[in-house]
């Protein structure tokens, strides 16, 4: 199994991806894990990310931009199963989800 993460922070996934029953998965080449920087992306001389939040409140708001043009890349390379696209108010992740997520080959 592949799994691309596209992340704004990739040196806090390293440490938890390269211990524990993920690190023992990857060895025996059970889980392949990649990692993609976000910011590579980004839009301007400073990839910017982020966009004007509106309404006010805490908080980042991405910009669709640099999301699209690392799914694009991405999936220009490869087929994958399942795109997933966490939101607040997305489905809560459950066993039965994590079970069929596990028979994908790309996700």
């Amino acid at each position: 199994m592949r799994i691309d993460i596209i992340t704004v922070a990739p040196d806090l996934l390293e440490s938890p991806f390269s211990h524990s029953i993920l690190k023992r998965a990857q060895d025996k080449k059970l889980a392949e894990i990649h990692i993609h920087d976000l910011r590579e992306y980004g839009l301007g001389n400073y990839k910017q990310i982020d966009d004007t939040q509106f309404g006010g409140g805490a908080g980042m708001v991405l910009m669709i931009e640099p999301i699209d043009n690392c799914i694009s890349k991405l999936t220009s390379q490869r087929n994958y199963d399942e795109v997933i696209y966490m939101t607040p108010d997305a489905k809560t992740l459950n066993q039965t989800t994590c079970n069929s997520l596990s028979l994908k080959e790309n996700i």
